[in-house]
Order: C-alpha cells, then structure tokens, then sequence
C-alpha cells in the first residue's frame, strides 16, 4: 500500500517543485500579491486545492511565495487547501475511503481553508 501511494505523490511533488522554479516571482507578485484581491485569493484557492501536499513540504513554499511578494491572506489560503484538499488525489482518496466521504471532506476542508484565509486577512 505504502509503495501506491508514494508514487504519485512524489510525482505530484516534483510537479510542484518544478512549476515553482519556471514561474518568474514578478508572476506570482502579480496574481498572488497584496493588490491581486478577490481574484489572487480565489487563485491560490483553486491552485493550492489541485494536490494535497503535507505541512513540511507547504511551509517552505509559503515562505518563498511571501518572499516573492504574495500577501499574507493569499498565503494562508494557499497553504491551508494545499494541505487539507486535493483534487489529483480525490481519485485514490474515492478508492481507500469511499466517494461520498472523499468529496465531503474535500469539499468541507475547501470552504474551511477559505474562511481560514480570510480570518488570517483580518488578523493581519
């Protein structure tokens, strides 16, 4: 079990890693910065909720999207669905656990990753 499900999620790893090096920051400044609105922060949502990525691999690509000029808010949301939703591994997730609790949990996580963001827009 372990070996199928590392596989794709190295591949999803090495697929992040790599768009993250070819996008320019001034890129990522300007759909993910702190004038990017309504539009940056819908952006990371739907970017950060294709795979579901762990929390030691999230932090540094938060810490270098910051860098890059992203705003706090666009950050936490991105980190936040990148974490807790994925959409490349809904199918895996269906197979081990059933479609109705991947999609719910899936779908609940997105729309508390969206509050978290927000919350954190608040704080900060």
């Amino acid at each position: 079990m372990f070996r199928t499900v590392v596989i794709p999620f190295l591949n999803i790893l090495i697929l992040i890693s790599l768009l993250l090096y070819i996008i320019p920051p001034s890129i990522i400044s300007n759909y993910l910065g702190e004038g990017s609105g309504v539009l940056g922060f819908l952006t990371a949502a739907v970017v950060g909720s294709i795979a579901l990525i762990p929390g030691f691999i999230s932090y540094p690509i938060a810490a270098s999207l910051i860098q890059q000029g992203a705003s706090y808010t666009v950050v936490a949301t991105f980190m936040t669905t990148l974490m807790m939703v994925g959409i490349v591994t809904l199918p895996l997730e269906i197979k081990y656990f059933g479609k109705t609790v991947a999609v719910s949990r899936n779908a609940l996580n997105f729309v508390a990753a969206i509050i978290i963001g927000l919350v954190v827009g608040m704080i900060l």
